[in-house]
């Protein structure tokens, strides 16, 4: 069977059983900060098998994209080199939420294996946890399996979401490739090996941690199965290694065919290949190489597969050229990849380009370096700082110096590296304590879409993080309501503001947050108390609700916008819309020019001009993406999602259609006018802009007419002839530059026969070094040419001296540079004073801040000469 159908098989397979086919989420999980990527199936289930989220179904089946390099799973120096590692796999799953448990999830296994697969079941081991009597009874007793092929393991059979949370143990699946290969069943002393092969993994998930340790039985257990496609497709091929899959070698074909290598065995080769999935679905997924986070993670891959090329001996930009070849594989299951083919290839492709220029300069640090080695030993500190400053690879540094004969201090090298993992784990980005989840059942109602005032009852209370019963007045704390008109932050949007009332009391909400199904009113008792189960009137700050409603859908507009005016590769990046502006981050490779900004910013005032009504829908993922509708970067969206279509073009379909849970207009009309205020960029391949609406774009235009009256007044003219006069100021202005500096060349110049005769004889050549009051650089330069012609034969090195730096200039005639440089004799005089310089061998330029050492410096140059030339 082909991978591809592997995949079918396994999807109909559940689906005949009951389960729901979900998609595969993005590589970025959604609203999750404690994880760098999708690593497993079960991410894009999390907040359901933690009670904070409700779907519409109990069992669900998926394919899911996963990268593991990075973070806690992080194999990426063996990917290449075993039979079974990779940055990216494909994960088959079936989950329960509460649904069947052990018996069914084993059932389901087992005949799935050996029924539609039709594996040999005397091949197939199983194991379970030490503990778990229930699923060794289903696998023995009802299943049927042999006890010759069975065992209990300990750690290893047990799975847990984190430190705290869900966990429980589990059952895993071996496949037997035979004797001939070597290496035991699991749990004995040599299972380590490649004999048996891990291919399902069923965990029951059936308690929670808590932060003292303690397990604790879940109200409703759960199934999260996991099968890796690679794996299982090397079963069914027939083969040991999953790069010799079908998928695997129809990549490695093709890089062999670029980078010129036949041999599929070649373990660069093999990086290659699957670099190119990692990379490839992390960039159709929005990430883009840059200096930090996720973005850091797809630089390092891109840049091994580069170093892996450059080892076959391939010196050309080769990778992007692989894309064509992956979407012919992978194009179909995953139509993102065809439909971002393009920015993909692009993005690839500068960044090649960019590492080619860091392959020099690191190079060139690294020689640099190595001319003032003492030992026989490259510094730790160096090679880190190659690799994570300069992004020059350790391997490589590694090879120069086998090539010369020198070792690497890899003990002060992985010194430095801990010292940054510790300052990263100090960082704490990707932690998260599940247990100090609210336990509450059900979900908070909203109606903000309809009314920004409403009734609701308190629920829960949380004060210091512990959930209390009361907040006295001045308590700062958490209220959660069942039902709230209140926005809880999402989607770029930050959460509403206002107060909740009942009778004397009053307690203000500064902001609300949301923590799985519930809306959290974060604020301070301003009168009174509030207590759990009381009544409370819910109001939201009507004038800071529509304002940031005016921002967020002008973000919309200038999102569409910006695909128009740009490009289809533009895709969000991320966002922050409040009350006063909005913040828009796009994928685009340079700089937006301002006539580029002038088309966009036009656009979305003609939509806005043309005031046509907002219309939202609400329907299920699938039938919203063939509307055209556009989810948003980083996003997480549920089985039910919000169509949010706003404006028209000319043949009657929307100007933009993207699925939003944000509050927005009734009509494009309502935003008034949108003004870009900047655009600049925050990575690379990655611009920002920021803009405002409404009544804040029109105090921008406001502050702008005063500051040009103001100005207009200084100049004693009127606003409408400002630019004339600005030019005419500007024309007079460089008129004065160049008289200034014709008549300090002249005086300067008129100096010039006294220093003549300030030149000396030194090893049978004329030297002249001089200090001039007055001159800046260009005058130097130009008196420095007059010396030379005037003395003939001769060395020049010219200062002056301000208050607080020296300029420079150093010239040789050209019939002596072959023995005396005059970048030599700049760096030497420009270091002397505390600066540097440097230039060819006829001119150079310099600098440097210690004043009080001229006339010694001036002093030490015939000294200096003299050694030159001898």
């Amino acid at each position: 069977m082909k991978s591809a159908q592997i995949r079918d098989a396994f999807l109909k397979y559940f689906a005949e059983q009951g389960h729901t086919v979900v998609p595969s989420s993005s590589l970025v999980p959604g609203n999750d900060p404690t994880l760098l990527f999708t690593n497993a199936g079960m991410v894009q289930f999390k907040d359901t098998f933690l009670g904070q989220e409700q779907r519409p179904y109990s069992r669900a089946v998926s394919a899911q994209r996963c990268v593991r390099a990075g973070g806690k799973h992080n194999d990426l120096e063996n990917v290449g080199y075993t039979a079974r590692h990779h940055t990216f796999f494909e994960m088959l799953g079936n989950f329960s939420f509460g649904d069947y448990f052990k018996r069914e999830a084993i059932q389901f296994a087992w005949e799935f294996l050996t029924k539609v697969l039709k594996l040999p079941e005397e091949r197939l081991w199983v194991t379970v946890h030490i503990s778990d009597d229930e699923a060794a009874d289903i696998w023995l007793k009802e299943v049927g399996v042999s006890a010759e092929r069975f065992s209990r393991l300990d750690e290893d059979n047990f799975w847990q979401m984190g430190d705290t949370g869900p966990c429980g143990p589990c059952s895993e699946i071996f496949y037997d490739h035979g004797p001939e290969v070597p290496g035991g069943p699991p749990g004995s002393d040599n299972d380590d090996l490649d004999r048996y092969i891990e291919i399902w993994n069923l965990v029951f998930m059936q308690y929670e941690r808590t932060a003292d340790g303690e397990l604790h039985p879940l109200p409703k257990p759960s199934v999260d199965t996991g099968m890796g496609l690679e794996r299982i497709a090397a079963v069914m091929q027939g083969v040991h290694s999953n790069y010799e899959i079908d998928l695997f070698q129809a990549l490695l074909k093709a890089a062999g065919d670029i980078v010129g290598c036949s041999d599929m065995e070649e373990k660069s080769l093999r990086v290659i290949a699957d670099h190119i999935r990692s990379c490839s679905f992390l960039i159709a997924d929005g990430v883009m190489p840059s200096n930090e986070g996720r973005g850091f993670v797809l630089r390092r891959i891109i840049r091994r597969a580069v170093r892996h090329g450059h080892k076959l001996g391939h010196k050309e930009i080769f990778f992007y050229r692989l894309v064509e070849a992956l979407v012919e594989q992978m194009g179909d299951a995953y139509p993102e990849l065809r439909e971002r083919r393009e920015t993909i290839e692009s993005a690839l492709r500068k960044e090649e380009e960019q590492f080619a220029r860091t392959l020099d300069k690191g190079m060139a640090l690294l020689e640099e370096a190595l001319e003032s080695l003492q030992g026989d030993e490259i510094p730790g500190e160096l090679v880190f700082t190659l690799h994570d400053t300069y992004g020059f690879p350790t391997d490589l540094t590694q090879d120069i110096a086998r090539e010369r004969g020198l070792t690497l201090d890899m003990a002060g090298y992985e010194a430095a590296m801990e010292a940054q993992r510790e300052r990263a784990r100090a960082a704490g980005k990707f932690k998260q304590d599940y247990s100090g989840a609210l336990e509450l059942e059900g979900a908070t109602e909203f109606l903000g879409y309809e009314t920004t005032r409403a009734e609701g009852k308190v629920i829960a209370l949380v004060k210091g993080g512990e959930q209390v019963e009361r907040l006295e007045e001045g308590d700062e704390g958490t209220v959660v309501l069942d039902r709230t008109p209140f926005y809880a932050e999402s989607g770029g949007q930050v959460g509403d503001c206002g107060y909740l009332n009942n009778g004397s009391s009053r307690f203000e909400v500064r902001d609300c947050a949301k923590q799985g199904a519930h809306h959290l009113h974060e604020g301070r008792v301003l009168a009174g108390a509030i207590a759990v189960g009381d009544s409370v009137s819910a109001e939201v700050s009507a004038d800071v609700r529509q304002a940031t409603a005016l921002n967020h859908s002008a973000t919309h507009l200038l999102h569409a916008a910006l695909r128009k005016v740009l490009g289809e590769h533009v895709t969000q990046k991320g966002s922050l819309v409040d009350s006063e502006r909005l913040r828009f981050d796009f994928s685009h490779p340079e700089a937006v020019t301002a006539k580029q900004l002038h088309a966009i910013e036009s656009l979305v005032n003609k939509q806005i001009r043309a005031n046509t009504a907002v219309h939202v829908e609400e329907t299920d993922l699938e039938s919203a993406k063939r509307k055209g509708a556009m989810a948003l970067f980083g996003e997480k969206y549920g089985d039910k999602v919000r169509v949010l279509s706003m404006g028209a073009i000319d043949d009657g379909s929307a100007f933009s259609v993207e699925l939003c849970g944000g509050t927005h207009v009734r009509r494009t009309g309502d935003i008034g006018l949108l003004r870009i205020v900047s655009e600049s960029g925050i990575a690379s391949g990655q611009r920002r802009i920021e803009a405002v609406t409404g009544a804040h774009a029109l105090a921008l235009f406001d502050e702008t007419q005063q500051r040009l009256e103001h100005v207009a007044a200084l100049l004693k003219t009127r606003p409408d002839k400002l630019a004339d006069k600005v030019e005419q100021l500007l024309a007079n202005n460089r008129k004065l530059e160049k008289e200034v500096a014709q008549l300090k060349t002249k005086l300067i110049s008129g100096s010039g026969g006294d220093l003549s005769s300030q030149a000396v004889e030194v090893a049978g050549i004329k030297l002249l070094a001089a200090s001039v009051d007055g001159a800046d650089p260009k005058s130097l330069r130009d008196l420095a040419d007059q010396m030379k012609s005037k003395l003939g034969s001769a060395v020049v090195l010219l200062a002056a001296p301000a208050e607080e730096k020296v300029a420079l200039v150093a010239a040789v005639t050209k019939d002596l540079t072959a023995r005396i440089s005059a970048g030599d004799l700049m760096r030497f005089a420009a270091a002397k004073l505390g600066g540097k310089g440097g230039g060819r061998p006829d001119m150079a330029q310099g600098g440097g801040t210690d004043v009080a050492a001229l006339p010694a410096v001036l002093k030490e140059v015939p000294g200096w000469v003299e050694g030159q030339l001898n």
